[in-house]
């Protein structure tokens, strides 16, 4: 009974092969009216055409020869099609939708074979549901190679395009004298418009985690502002990011802060609004110095850094040495780092940028205005002075150790 089946199989298999050109181009046409995706250009069309053509050669060889399956690889015109379907960032699902409804009709047209060799109930089942069997074999195995040829062409072509955008937006950032339609042409964008430029970056990690947890801090910039960002890969834990719009970039930090609570392996660091080729360079330098203030880790937790927030910190971050000496000789031992000495810093803080009254002050911070007024008659002792003495150094040097992280470690200096 076997063999009698695999003779009907082979007989349906060549009549479908006898008229192969012709339902070729049925089943192209059907992926081009049900699949957008599928329609392409002339010499993708083509490949499009060569590739169906090749699995349905290869599915009626297979019945027609009785070919194992264990002998079935991708057709070289299915994976050509497959790599350009990655190249033009189509999505894996419609081309595995294709190969599902191709399928199906194949089963289709060896029925109708089937029935034009006026079989006996039973010998037409059978060979249908072997036909059937077959094919769905068949596409599952060519299937699993596609999915793997097309996410490797994805890594491989995302990798090259975004080392070619990086290159060119490097030399706009460091090209001196480029014109503004130079710096538009290397980008195919326009720079003369407001710009906001972020750092997004994540922590050690395999590298496919490194680069959804990337791709999802662009999301949340876009959705925080309403604009798609232009962005590219500096490397595998960070990437860059321009929001540009015709006015001031408008940006809902609240919204943005709470996603990124969401995700605490990702960090955001924003620079200042600003405008035309110059503001696009300015901007990205400002992002770049609230990054260095969070890496020095003087506040971990801290997942959005707003440079507008760090501005003054970010002109010390680079001269920590000076900076520390110069702190230390101004506030001595409030430069400290237990738990008391904090807290003295941290009131002093709010004292002044409360202007002095300790009504205000002790409001912003939820305790007694005594316990204000404590707390900085007793910094003043460890200062040897009043605050109103070298008031803006106090400030500045305050502001450097809760931004910085320049305190002395416990027991020394």
């Amino acid at each position: 009974m076997s063999a009698h089946v695999d003779g009907v199989v082979r007989d349906a298999a060549k009549s479908i092969q006898a008229d192969l050109e012709n339902l070729t181009a049925r089943m192209t046409s059907m992926f081009v009216d049900v699949i957008p995706e599928f329609r392409h250009d002339d010499a993708v069309r083509r490949l499009m055409v060569a590739s169906t053509s090749s699995n349905l050669t290869a599915i009626v060889d297979m019945l027609a020869l009785n070919i194992s399956l264990d002998d079935i690889t991708v057709p070289p015109a299915a994976a050509e099609y497959a790599r350009r379907f990655a190249q033009h960032d189509l999505s894996l699902e419609a081309l595995l939708r294709a190969y599902r409804l191709g399928e199906h009709m194949f089963v289709q047209w060896a029925m109708t074979a089937l029935r034009s060799l006026d079989l006996p109930t039973d010998e037409a089942l059978t060979a249908t549901s072997r036909i059937a069997l077959l094919t769905n074999s068949y596409i599952d195995q060519v299937i699993e190679g596609v999915i793997d040829i097309y996410e490797n062409e994805r890594r491989r072509w995302d990798a090259r395009s975004d080392a070619t955008r990086a290159a060119q937006v490097r030399a706009v950032l460091d090209t001196e004298g480029l014109d503004l339609a130079s710096a538009e042409k290397m980008l195919s964008t326009s720079l003369r418009g407001w710009h906001l430029a972020a750092i997004i970056w994540t922590g050690p990690g395999p590298a496919g985690h490194a680069s959804a947890h990337l791709r999802a801090g662009a999301a949340m910039l876009a959705a925080a502002t309403g604009k798609a960002p232009l962005t590219i890969s500096a490397d595998e834990q960070t990437c860059w990011a321009w929001i540009s719009s015709t006015g001031r970039p408008d940006l809902d930090v609240h919204r943005l802060g709470n996603e990124l609570r969401a995700h605490p392996e990702l960090r955001i660091a924003l620079g200042d609004p600003s405008p035309g080729l110059d503001g696009f360079r300015q901007t990205f330098r400002d992002a770049q110095r609230a990054r260095n203030v969070a890496a020095t880790g003087a506040d971990p937790d801290r997942a959005l850094v707003l440079h507008s927030q760090v501005a003054l910190a970010g002109l010390l971050v680079d001269h920590l040495p000076d900076v520390r000496a110069w702190a230390g000789r101004v506030l001595g031992d409030l430069m400290r780092d237990d738990e008391a000495t904090v807290r003295l810093r941290e009131t002093l803080q709010v004292f002044l940028d409360a202007r002095g009254s300790f009504t205000d002050a002790a409001a912003r911070m939820h305790v007694h205005k005594n316990t204000v007024h404590y707390r900085v008659r007793k910094a003043e002792e460890i200062l040897g002075h009043p605050l109103t003495e070298n008031r803006l150094d106090i400030e500045v040097a305050l502001l450097a150790c809760a931004q910085l992280g320049i305190w002395y470690a416990e027991g020394g200096a």
